[in-house]
């Protein structure tokens, strides 16, 4: 059995580096790029890697199902450009795929965040569990222009919906300093907004603010973001800034609509 890692990229000359460094290992390495206006490009082939680009961006799903189409292994590893994999996961990678003919055709892998200069251990975000290594004939993902999901394609039900679950945690550098959280926040509010105002959803300042109080609460509170210390609070008070910030763009949306 082979292995493809697939990529999405824009922008991230600043990444894209590492990321590839830490999935040699893999008989193949395809980078799907989205009109990047910086080095991404010229990196990833100076790496070499499958460079493939884009001019448009249909949304994190159906761009990922483009690469997705553009493998020839057996067995695909989904990363962002700003995740890493070490040599423990490597090898674990490694070790159920090469020669696996028996399910599970889809695992999950454990992911560690780092956010402006520490490892977040609460908050939600560990262990936070992504599906990311499957077969490539088992698998697309859905249509969702952001928080695209994996799901089983055509007949197949990866065995009755069986998902293994590996050990070691793939790691994420996605916010090496607030500016990077911001930049993310306002793209991925916007995107999710219009996402669901072209489903009709509605929503109210009301229901904003209500879902802010309870993503927080539920992050620094059940999650225990508190026992991150004073950086999980930062992570719990953006977060609930971001919440806010996804169901007001929505709420701006619909009153255009009365306009």
């Amino acid at each position: 059995m082979t292995l493809s890692v697939v990529i999405i990229t824009r922008n991230e000359a600043k990444n894209i580096q590492a990321c590839l460094e830490s999935v040699s290992f893999a008989d193949e390495v395809i980078v799907l790029d989205s009109a990047s206006t910086d080095e991404t490009v010229q990196i990833a082939k100076e790496m070499g890697a499958l460079v493939h680009q884009t001019e448009d961006f249909p949304g994190f799903g159906e761009q990922k199902n483009r690469a997705l189409d553009l493998v020839t292994c057996q067995w695909v590893l989904n990363l962002d450009a700003d995740e890493r994999v070490d040599e423990a996961l490597a090898q674990e990678i490694l070790s159920v795929t090469k020669g696996r003919s028996s399910s599970p055709w889809v695992f999950d892998i454990p992911r560690s965040t780092y956010f402006c200069g520490q490892w977040i251990k609460h908050c939600g975000w560990t262990p936070d569990r992504v599906l990311r290594l499957f077969r490539a004939d088992q698998a697309r993902f859905s249509s969702d222009k952001v928080h695209e999901r994996l799901i089983p394609s055509g007949k197949n039900n990866w065995d009755n919906g069986e998902v293994g679950h590996l050990k070691t945690p793939m790691l994420h550098y996605s916010y090496l300093s607030p500016e990077d959280y911001w930049r993310k926040l306002k793209s991925y509010s916007q995107i999710w907004a219009e996402q669901r105002h072209l489903r009709g959803q509605k929503t109210s300042v009301a229901r904003a603010f209500a879902s802010a109080l309870f993503a927080f609460v539920r992050s620094y509170v059940f999650q225990a973001g508190f026992l991150d210390g004073s950086m999980g609070l930062a992570v719990c008070v953006m977060q609930a800034q971001g919440t806010f910030a996804k169901y007001f763009t929505l709420y701006c949306l619909n009153q255009k609509d009365h306009v």
